[in-house]
């Protein structure tokens, strides 16, 4: 059988605000962006959610249900220093680790001898006591059954501190445990999924469970077969140490709504230096460049356009970005959002095209310019306005 944990940091962002500075313990605080520039809640402390404050809120609402919120801005490259130092600890476990966020990953333990549930309190501690930060796990045989496992039992914590939960569930006692769980518990069921499953008068995974496969396969197609395994707790997906990226993108949403051309063709222009520079760093080339666009009043159009020749450069993600701009916005109306994606993505071969970098100087620069990126951040080097 195997032992497969999930981890998830309890209220990460909280918690390394905390240890930049304890005197934020015990009390109700956020993190996330001003009320006043649509900041929304990213993170928030246990006495906070004691108030109804939740991540994802707007700030402004969160400052309603809780007048005495203290609101931090993020610092996310203490975040990204802290999980990695997380990861190191769980690397001297095995090298059976799916980093599935900054504050989530799956083990596979199953080759270590001692009980999944010893091993969970060992991780447990050495986190609290090496990085300081506080965690929940979920063991089960499975990726699917420790994951919902974790979120039950960090759910079912009630008080101010964080829940440092471990929940087990021991081998054969998959379809058992999941029985009584909202079927909206499941990967897969999404609110029209749950909808037209409450519809038919199922409320509960065991509920889900009890349905024979054909019928399943009838009403959701390809997908019914899958939540037939998922209801019994089947689930033989390894833990995948590394994931094949699919699509890289950037986007910002603007503290005020920007309607002057010149100042979102800039920031088009930054975030495709930023999307170039990530590709290179990966290794990879684009042949699809997408933009998206949001309008105040949250109508969101997306376009795309097909390279002729994949690209990791600056110049040509921009000229094909600005070019579904210039085709997509209407002069003088506000933009909230703005975004520029890749996507098609191919290991880089350094060959160069018609619409690629026109010579190895420039070539040399961007390489000069990653370094710098690399060592003190994406946002070092900035283009001026004047090109």
């Amino acid at each position: 059988m195997r032992k497969i944990l999930h981890l998830d940091l309890d209220a990460f962002f909280c918690a390394v605000e905390e240890l930049r500075d304890p005197s934020l313990r015990g009390k109700p605080f956020a993190v996330g962006g001003l009320p006043g520039e649509r900041g929304v809640v990213a993170s928030c402390s246990y006495p906070a959610r004691a108030f109804g404050v939740r991540s994802a809120m707007p700030m402004s609402r969160a400052l309603r249900a809780c007048p005495q919120l203290i609101v931090i801005p993020g610092h996310h490259a203490d975040y990204q220093a802290y999980s990695q130092r997380v990861m190191e600890v769980l690397g001297e476990q095995t090298a059976l680790i799916e980093q599935i966020s900054i504050d989530e990953a799956f083990l596979d333990l199953t080759d270590l001898p001692r009980p999944g549930e010893e091993l969970a309190r060992g991780l447990q501690a050495a986190i609290r006591a090496r990085v300081g930060l506080p965690c929940s796990l979920g063991v089960a045989t499975n990726k699917l059954v420790a994951k919902i496992a974790n979120d039950y039992g960090k759910s079912r914590h009630r008080g101010e501190g964080t829940p440092c939960a471990i929940t087990v569930v021991p081998p054969g006692e998959e379809t058992g445990f999941l029985a009584p769980l909202p079927v909206q518990s499941l990967w897969g069921v999404g609110p029209k999924t749950a909808d037209l499953l409450e519809s038919m008068g199922i409320h509960t995974i065991g509920d889900l469970a009890n349905l024979p496969e054909a019928y399943l396969a009838r009403r959701f197609g390809v997908n019914g077969h899958d939540l037939w395994l998922r209801a019994r707790g089947i689930d033989d997906r390894p833990v995948e140490t590394e994931h094949v990226v699919k699509s890289i993108s950037q986007e910002i949403t603007f503290d005020r709504d920007i309607s002057d051309g010149a100042r979102l063709r800039q920031t088009l222009r930054g975030m495709s230096e930023q999307v170039a520079f990530r590709l290179r760093a990966d290794n990879l080339c684009a042949g699809t460049v997408r933009l998206k666009l949001r309008w105040a009043d949250f109508t969101t159009p997306t376009r795309q356009v097909s390279l002729d020749q994949p690209t990791d450069q600056d110049g040509v993600i921009y000229a094909a970005a600005l070019g579904l701009f210039d085709g997509l916005w209407e002069t003088g109306r506000p933009v909230r959002l703005l975004g520029v994606g890749a996507s098609r993505l191919t290991p880089t071969a350094h060959q160069l095209g018609l619409w690629d970098t026109p010579n190895e100087k420039e070539r040399r620069l961007l390489e000069a310019l990653d370094s710098l990126r690399e060592k003190f951040g994406e946002r070092v080097v900035k283009r001026g306005k004047g090109r």
